[in-house]
């Protein structure tokens, strides 16, 4: 099974994968195999830790249910086994990408200097808009 880090990896038995029939073109493949998988992740049932349980719920993404559980069709490729890699991989990606922090913005001040070169620029371009103003005696 996928390993999210070096010490938390997923169990087999909390990931449930049926195949389905794709949708879309393919012929008499799409027709008769069934070789898209549906990926079924439950959080609150998982062996995850609880801070990624709460990062992973807290997440505003269309894969997860309102009762915690993601969702996930994978039918890029023609194969069950290349379909069944994929959506453990995009499963991988959703759980780290909720265990990224954005960093802390810190609140800068202008320089001086850029200051100056603002107020330069506008007062140029104030003078330059005046000479295309009508000519009064």
């Amino acid at each position: 099974m996928p390993a999210i880090s070096r010490a938390i990896s997923l169990v087999a038995d909390e990931i449930e994968i049926r195949f389905v029939r794709a949708q879309g073109a393919g012929g008499q493949n799409v027709n008769k195999v069934s070789t898209a998988a549906h990926l079924r992740f439950d959080v609150h049932a998982s062996s995850l830790p609880e801070a990624y349980k709460e990062k992973l719920l807290a997440l505003k993404d269309s894969r997860i249910t309102a009762d915690g559980v993601i969702v996930i069709k994978a039918q890029r490729f023609r194969s069950q086994e290349k379909n069944r890699d994929d959506a453990l991989q995009r499963l991988k990606e959703i759980i780290c990408k909720a265990m990224v922090t954005q960093k802390k913005r810190k609140a800068t001040k202008p320089s001086r200097a850029s200051q100056q070169r603002r107020m330069d620029s506008k007062s140029k371009h104030g003078k330059q808009k005046a000479l295309r103003r009508k000519v009064e005696d």
